[in-house]
């Protein structure tokens, strides 16, 4: 069971550094994309896709913070319930109460955690959507004008 989590723990860290990565690398290439151009309006669906990205990786970034913050937690309470944590010790009715506060902290971290992830994703594929859309409108202007 416990190798079981851990794969599960390296996947989704896995996705949530792969994430960060398509978006650094995604406002690279936007940014490279601009290099030669003077500032025009048509170029307001790609700052949105960049400041989307950005939006992105900071949560993203959050996202990983409490997950770290979640795993101390994690370690915290097992020595809590082992009755092993230094100030807290043997005591039946110490170790209730922080076994609860760490409990609820986790719970409230893991919420976070998932609002800050699922928002990561959305606002990289609403990004990519800006981005598409100003790429769209960068030919479509080529053509025209």
């Amino acid at each position: 069971m416990m190798e079981l989590y851990r794969q599960l723990r390296t996947s989704q860290d896995k996705y949530a550094y792969f994430l960060l990565a398509s978006v650094g690398a995604s406002i690279a290439f936007a940014l490279s994309q601009t290099r030669d151009l003077s500032l025009s309006l048509s170029q307001c669906p790609l700052g949105l896709a960049v400041l989307l990205w950005g939006l992105s990786f900071y949560f993203g970034c959050r996202h990983i913070q409490y997950v770290s913050s979640t795993l101390y937690a994690n370690a915290e309470l097992l020595k809590v319930e082992g009755g092993r944590h230094p100030e807290i010790g043997r005591h039946p009715q110490m170790m209730a109460a922080a076994s609860e506060g760490i409990r609820s902290v986790m719970e409230t971290n893991m919420d976070r955690s998932g609002r800050f992830a699922n928002l990561q994703f959305s606002f990289f594929v609403t990004g990519v959507i800006f981005y598409v859309v100003w790429h769209i409108l960068e030919m479509y202007l080529r053509v025209h004008t």
